[in-house]
């Protein structure tokens, strides 16, 4: 696929009458529906509980999940799963997956550097999350930084207005007919990297397990 040319998107590649996500999963390893296939080592599915109350969705997988084929398994991810555990959330009742399945990056010298998704690239990657919701139907989703909200809710959502807060599924979301709405809070916070990259790791760190502890109560 030329960079020129719009996304094809996956629509294609994602079973019809999927069962499981383990079947979405196998499936998810042909897509060719953006052009970040061509350079990713390969696809990065969602992983987690299949009947999970609580699905996390972030941005994208970056260089240690390229590399490992999972989700949230770098220094990001073992963050998030200290804060899940401070936060008192049940980790077997979690779901955790990206907005886009592909690592975006440009390649300097031996470091393979992260670029963010581009709409485009959202876009195209959107069926795998539909159809991840379709068979979870979870209680909450909570939203982490900036890309999974815009994926999420639309390209005026700003994590930093709403984070903390507990919300139903806001009918302005990008394309609100694609999820249960009625049946779907959510509730948006930062990305764990963003606590890794923060001045003060202590503050942002104790900021990300506060609001996760809304989502704890949520579903207690």
């Amino acid at each position: 696929m030329s960079r020129t040319e719009a996304p094809v998107g996956a629509q294609q590649w994602v079973p019809p009458h999927a069962r499981s996500i383990d079947e979405l999963k196998s499936a998810a390893t042909d897509c060719h529906g953006c052009e970040l296939f061509e350079n990713a080592t390969q696809t990065v599915f969602g992983r987690g509980a299949p009947d999970a109350r609580i699905v996390f969705v972030g941005e994208q997988p970056g260089d240690v999940e390229d590399q490992h084929g999972l989700p949230f398994v770098g220094p990001a991810g073992r963050l998030l799963r200290t804060a899940v555990d401070d936060a008192g959330i049940n980790p077997a009742e979690l779901y955790i997956t990206n907005a886009v399945k592909h690592f975006r990056f440009v390649q300097r010298g031996a470091r393979r550097i992260h670029q963010t998704p581009e709409t485009t690239h959202i876009t195209a990657c959107r069926p795998w999350v539909v159809a991840e919701f379709a068979l979870l139907k979870p209680e909450l989703v909570v939203i982490l930084g900036a890309t999974a909200g815009k994926a999420l809710l639309g390209p005026s959502f700003r994590v930093t207005r709403s984070r903390g807060q507990l919300m139903p599924w806001p009918a302005s979301a990008q394309h609100p007919e694609d999820f249960p709405v009625a049946q779907i809070q959510a509730l948006a916070t930062i990305h764990p990297s963003a606590v890794l990259r923060a001045d003060d790791r202590e503050t942002a760190y104790r900021g990300l397990v506060d609001d996760l502890r809304v989502a704890a109560a949520a579903v207690a």
